[in-house]
């Protein structure tokens, strides 16, 4: 799942809207943006995760706004690469200890609102550190908010390099057929994307959940029907369904 869902008045998860929606889709992996909960603390990122009661492994970036992931597997490693253009965030990175032979290697990703161009040189930048780091064959998802206004901004012919940016499945959308992530739903800015081996074990399209349009939420409690409406909430979660064969 990526999931960028703060919502109130602090870029925080701290008021729970967020927190109900990523109980309630129950991801085994989450890539978190604005991973901000009370003082920011380890303590309170305990206490974050204690809320969530999912039994999350995580692990958290830098920054004022950073990313995170979650895991219902054991994290084998983490980190986080610079954002050469912003110092709010870097792109946080997890090896998962999957059950079997086969890791999983976690990108978790908030590319910059400011144009396409400087999106793609985040990529560049994103693409660079895979190559020294990642061997090709590995089981590899990007995902996050790459707050793309369209589907033809470059910064997908960038990250086609390593994962499939437009192959296999359509877009996730809602109930309604809406692929819009952004607060109005009205552009595409939150992705699951993956490498070409881990694309071959996807059951689906996957879907864009808005709490105002899912039916029924009586199969993903707690969520509530405003959830997605929140006050200054983000943005719409998107969720992929893999089986992981060895």
């Amino acid at each position: 799942m990526a999931a960028n869902l703060t919502s109130g008045n602090f870029q925080s998860y701290d008021p729970g809207h967020g927190i109900r929606i990523i109980q309630g889709l129950k991801a085994d992996v989450v890539m978190l943006q604005e991973m901000n909960y009370g003082d920011d603390s380890p303590a309170a990122m305990e206490a974050f995760m204690t809320r969530l009661d999912a039994g999350y492994f995580w692990s958290r970036g830098t920054g004022t706004i950073p990313n995170g992931v979650l895991s219902k597997y054991p994290i084998a490693d983490a980190g986080e690469w610079p954002d050469p253009y912003t110092g709010t965030r870097g792109f946080a990175w997890a090896l998962i200890d999957l059950p079997g032979p086969r890791d999983l290697f976690v990108v978790s990703v908030h590319l910059l609102t400011a144009n396409p161009t400087t999106r793609n040189n985040e990529a560049i930048s994103i693409i660079n550190r895979l190559d020294t780091n990642v061997a090709p064959h590995e089981l590899l998802v990007i995902g996050g908010d790459y707050n793309t206004d369209t589907w033809d901004e470059p910064v997908f012919v960038t990250l086609s390099a390593r994962i499939v940016t437009d192959a296999g499945f359509p877009p996730p959308t809602d109930q309604n057929g809406n692929d819009g992530t952004s607060g109005n739903r009205s552009k595409p800015y939150d992705h699951v994307q993956v490498s070409a081996c881990l694309l071959n074990m996807q059951l689906d399209a996957g879907i864009v959940f808005d709490s105002r349009v899912y039916t029924p939420l009586s199969d993903v409690p707690p969520i509530e029907y405003g959830d997605s409406e929140a006050p200054n909430m983000q943005h719409m979660a998107v969720v992929k369904d893999f089986v992981i064969r060895p």
